[in-house]
């Protein structure tokens, strides 16, 4: 699956979905993005059951402040709503399936747990 490009009004929707969606933070003046765009493009097509969503800051300003984006590219990976990973820097390809597969690889019921103890100890 190629990569999609996202707007505001379609981000927090896209989070939430079930499976793993990594989303791409870049602009186009950025050099390292620049560099792992293709990367992440090349990456998109051997994982058709992922969403590889670019989300371009200088369009999508009010996105990359709520996301606290201070470093492009920056990469976010989601699975079942849950922020998972989020690095500034471009990822070599190998590092990038390393990281998609051991997302794929996470007890979900696992981290729903933690989640749910530690919102319970903070008292929400």
């Amino acid at each position: 699956m190629a990569s999609v490009n996202v707007k505001s009004a379609e981000f927090e929707a896209l989070i939430e979905k079930g499976g793993i969606t990594l989303v791409d933070f870049w602009a186009e003046w950025c050099g390292p993005c620049k560099m792992f765009g293709p990367i992440y493009e090349r990456v998109s097509e051997d994982f058709p059951e992922i969403t590889f969503a670019k989300i371009d800051t200088e369009a999508e300003r009010e996105i990359a402040a709520a996301a606290g984006i201070t470093s492009i590219p920056t990469l976010m990976a989601f699975r079942d709503g849950v922020l998972l990973y989020r690095e500034a820097g471009a990822l070599p390809e190998a590092p990038l399936k390393q990281l998609i597969e051991q997302i794929q690889g996470i007890d979900m019921d696992a981290i729903r747990a933690e989640i749910a103890k530690e919102k319970s100890e903070a008292g929400e």
